[in-house]
């Protein structure tokens, strides 16, 4: 837009790094208000968009060709696919990943501890009214119940999302030389309520991803003492377990379930572990007859119903839009191109931060992407709306090349 000077267009980009922030905060909120700020957010960006000079900011950064890769393979995806409106619905998922190169132009290195505290703080206020609920001070709302103290996003999200707060916390208290005595002992509370609370919720993959994130931690505690890396972490999963269990009545419960449902997979594949085991075993049938090119971006949901009613018709869950699995619903569409394109945007951002000299992008920009890599062995995590934006936001900052052409935010008129 040549009627707006260079001196206002960065204002727009500053309004825009703040409106970062305030999306940050609203995550692990309101899903429906972060959709308005995503929308006002690409209507600044076109407003003042320099498209030759934004290309010259984000053409080196590998990540951003990774993404570039994962949406174009998902785009072409529709081609084949059996059913163009399952596809459509996909792809409108895929495509949110186009948010990152995006993001990157307007995100600032001096505001990644607001997009970080943003978060951290309504990650706090959640955590309270989880607490709030579970000893029965406010009456459950939206998705909680005394049972599952998750107000605004189910178990699934939340517990996830809990365990990206944790680890931040144990990197500014333990790998970080930025806190005080007195904020230490502040972090260090949180991170026993938070780790408390990750256990009095029903969200079984973010639990696990709790653990894993436990290992990593002392791993880059000990970054040079492997050993007493591998120690600690073989007393602290089994003691962290083990109270868990035993003080965890939820928790206590959904381990025992997972245990009867595989013991019981032969005789009753209808339960919540037996039907994921079918998914599995069904969507391989699926890769083995398109092993290369896959049935098409969201082809997956006709392609899952005629394998289901052939091989397991005894199963009363008819079909289900996705194998609980990102990496076997990446192959069953897309085929080796599709598994190797989500593996780019899991790969890349881990070896691009191990080279970076900042610590808070070296340490979380690795952590990030491998528990991720985790969770997603269990569901699909890079379609839901809420961790794919959480994921989206802060790959923005932490693989953003802030030596590029325009680190200041300089624009030409």
């Amino acid at each position: 837009m040549n009627f707006l000077t260079a001196k206002k267009k960065d204002k727009l980009r500053d309004i825009n790094s703040y409106i970062l922030i305030i999306i940050a905060f609203s995550i692990p909120i309101s899903v429906a208000f972060v959709n308005i700020l995503l929308v006002l957010i690409i209507l600044n960006w076109v407003f003042i968009a320099n498209f030759k000079e934004d290309w010259k900011e984000l053409k080196n950064n590998k990540v951003v060709w990774a993404v570039f890769i994962y949406v174009a393979i998902s785009f072409f995806g529709l081609l084949w696919t059996n059913s163009l409106e399952f596809g459509l619905g996909m792809f409108k998922k895929d495509i949110k990943f186009l948010l990152i190169p995006i993001f990157m132009l307007f995100v600032k290195k001096a505001h990644i501890k607001y997009y970080i505290y943003a978060f951290l703080t309504a990650m706090t206020i959640s955590e309270i009214l989880s607490y709030s609920i579970y000893f029965e001070i406010i009456p459950p709302f939206n998705h909680a119940t005394v049972y599952d103290p998750t107000p605004f996003l189910f178990h699934t999200k939340y517990n996830p999302l809990l365990t990206m707060s944790i680890y931040i916390l144990l990197f500014y208290t333990l790998l970080s030389n930025t806190l005080n005595k007195k904020q230490k002992i502040i972090y260090s509370f949180f991170i026993i309520t938070m780790s408390i609370n990750m256990f009095i919720t029903g969200g079984r993959a973010g639990q696990v991803m709790y653990f894993a994130m436990i290992i990593v931690v002392l791993f880059q505690y000990f970054e040079k003492q492997r050993l007493k890396a591998i120690i600690f972490s073989i007393f602290a999963i089994p003691l962290i377990l083990t109270i868990a269990y035993n003080s965890s009545s939820i928790f206590h419960n959904r381990v025992n379930k997972v245990y009867t449902d595989i013991s019981e997979f032969q005789t009753n594949k209808d339960t919540s572990v037996g039907n994921r085991i079918n998914l599995t075993i069904n969507s391989w049938e699926i890769i083995k007859e398109n092993p290369i090119i896959g049935v098409g971006t969201g082809g997956f949901v006709n392609s899952y119903k005629e394998v289901h009613m052939r091989l397991t018709p005894e199963a009363t869950t008819l079909w289900s839009s996705h194998p609980h699995n990102m990496y076997i619903l990446k192959y069953v569409e897309l085929g080796i191109l599709g598994l190797f394109s989500l593996l780019l945007i899991l790969i890349i951002p881990v070896v691009q931060s191990i080279k970076s000299k900042d610590k808070i992008i070296r340490n979380l920009g690795v952590t990030m992407p491998l528990l991720f890599a985790l969770i997603m062995l269990s569901d699909t995590y890079l379609l839901a709306n809420t961790t794919t934006i959480f994921f989206v936001l802060f790959s923005s900052f932490l693989y953003k090349d802030y030596n590029s052409q325009k680190t200041q935010h300089k624009v030409t008129t």
